[in-house]
C-alpha cells in the first residue's frame, strides 16, 4: 500500500521538477529579449521582471520535494558517521518527523495566506498588474508535497541516508 503511494508520490514529484526544469528556458529566453530590445534602443516589456520573479519562485519550490526525495539537500555526514547505529536511526527518526512536521505547518500556512488574498482581491502591482494570490498558488501544495516526501522517510519506506557513507568518506 505505502509502496503504491510513494510510486504516485513520485509520479508527482518527478511532474513537478519537469515544470521547474521548463520554467528555466523561458527566463532564460524572457531576460535573453529584454535585454536585446534594451541594448537596441528601444523600450523592452514591462512584464519581463515580474514574470522572471514569479518564475524563480515557482522553480524554486516546484524542485523542493523533488530534491527532497532524490537527497539533493545539505546532509552533515562527518556528524552520522561517527554516530553509533543506535543514536543514529532514532536521530533520522526525529529529523524526518520534524521535517515532515513543519513542512506541513507550512503549507498550512502558505494556505491560509493564498485563500486571505483570494479572498481579498488585491494585486500586486509592478510592471504588470498580477492577482497577489499567484505568490502563493504553488506554495502549500509543494510544502505538502514535501511533508509528504519526509513521511516516506518516517515511515520506513525509504531512508535518506540509505547510501553508503563510507563511499562519500572515501571520496571526500
Amino acid at each position: 500500500m505505502l509502496k503504491n503511494f510513494d510510486r504516485g508520490l513520485g509520479i508527482l514529484t518527478t511532474g513537478c521538477s519537469w515544470i521547474a526544469a521548463a520554467i528555466i528556458p523561458c527566463i532564460f529566453v524572457g531576460i535573453t529579449i529584454d535585454v536585446s530590445i534594451r541594448l537596441s534602443g528601444n523600450n523592452p516589456p514591462l512584464f519581463t521582471s515580474t514574470f522572471v520573479e514569479y518564475g524563480l519562485l515557482y522553480m524554486t519550490v516546484l524542485a523542493a520535494p523533488w530534491l527532497v526525495r532524490e537527497r539533493g539537500h545539505v546532509v552533515i555526514e562527518a556528524l552520522i558517521t561517527a554516530l553509533p547505529n543506535t543514536v543514529r536511526k532514532p536521530l533520522a527518526k526525529f529529523v524526518y518527523l520534524l521535517c515532515t512536521l513543519m513542512a506541513f505547518l507550512f503549507a498550512y500556512l502558505c494556505l491560509g495566506i493564498f485563500i486571505d488574498y483570494w479572498i481579498g482581491g488585491e494585486e500586486d502591482v509592478r510592471g504588470v498588474d498580477m492577482p497577489y494570490w499567484s505568490q502563493f498558488l504553488p506554495l502549500p501544495f509543494c510544502f505538502a508535497l514535501v511533508g509528504l516526501e519526509f513521511l516516506i522517510y518516517f515511515l520506513g519506506v525509504r531512508s535518506y541516508y540509505s547510501y553508503d557513507l563510507g563511499e562519500v568518506k572515501d571520496g571526500v
